[in-house]
């Protein structure tokens, strides 16, 4: 299984920058069952980073194998929120921004 790291910048690949156009935020990846990452969203750049970030718009909580499969297509963003395997914090509103930012 790839580590998050891999899983994330896959994420990069399918960055739309025209949806992140006028945008500041930070997105707060906190997987319980491995390391920490954040991505930050910036007038059409996005960066990934190790760690814990200083401030975070929203921030997702989930397991490795959860992440995997979001990402993968095989589970739901809703199926996974409404089924308790994500869990957010801070603006909820903007974990659906996500798919914008990262079309499969």
């Amino acid at each position: 299984m790839a580590n998050v790291a891999e899983i994330l910048q896959s994420m990069q690949s399918r960055f739309n920058p025209k949806a992140a156009a006028g945008l500041d935020l930070v997105f707060q990846f906190k997987i319980t069952d491995a390391e920490n990452y954040y991505l930050v969203v910036k007038e059409g750049t996005c960066d990934l980073q190790a760690g814990e970030a200083e401030r975070c718009d929203v921030a997702l909580i989930m397991d490795k194998e959860t992440i995997k499969g979001l990402l993968s297509g095989e589970i739901s963003g809703m199926q996974a929120f409404m089924s308790g395997r994500v869990r957010t914090e801070g603006n909820m509103m903007l974990a659906l921004k996500l798919n914008e930012l990262f079309p499969k």
